[in-house]
């Protein structure tokens, strides 16, 4: 399952019928098609993926009924848009544990997008 497109002037990727994906995200999930399906190895694989983006790692923790059908989501900030701004997105780890998407955060995950830019400028300010 894709993520749906937030912002419309986004450049997007389309496949035949299924919702657009922006540049960068597509770049993220396609860093995280070879993770080996360990529960284990999630938040390092995460980590690697955005710093090969230019972003960063913020956390990991179970999903929680944060997302459906996922066992961890994992908050990043990577580079979007023509000026790079680092933005928050977030990758969920689906429920068998063996597969990454990446999604741009919604209503349902609103407030932890909210927690994590918090997260961030706590971080900025030490």
């Amino acid at each position: 399952m894709l993520p749906t497109q937030t912002a419309a002037d986004t450049p997007v990727a389309t496949t035949a019928g299924e919702p657009a994906l922006p540049l960068e995200l597509l770049e993220l999930e396609l860093s995280l098609d070879g993770f080996s399906g360990d529960v284990e190895n999630f938040a390092e694989a995460v980590r690697q993926a955005a710093t090969q983006l230019g972003g960063d790692f913020l956390f990991d923790l179970p999903a929680s009924g944060l997302a459906e059908d996922c066992l961890r989501i994992a908050a990043l900030r990577v580079p979007k848009g023509e000026d790079n701004a680092l933005e928050v997105v977030f990758a969920l780890l689906d429920a068998e544990g063996s597969t990454i998407r990446v999604e741009n955060p919604d209503e349902t995950t609103q407030d932890l997008k909210r927690f994590a830019e918090a997260f961030v400028g706590v971080l900025e300010r030490i």
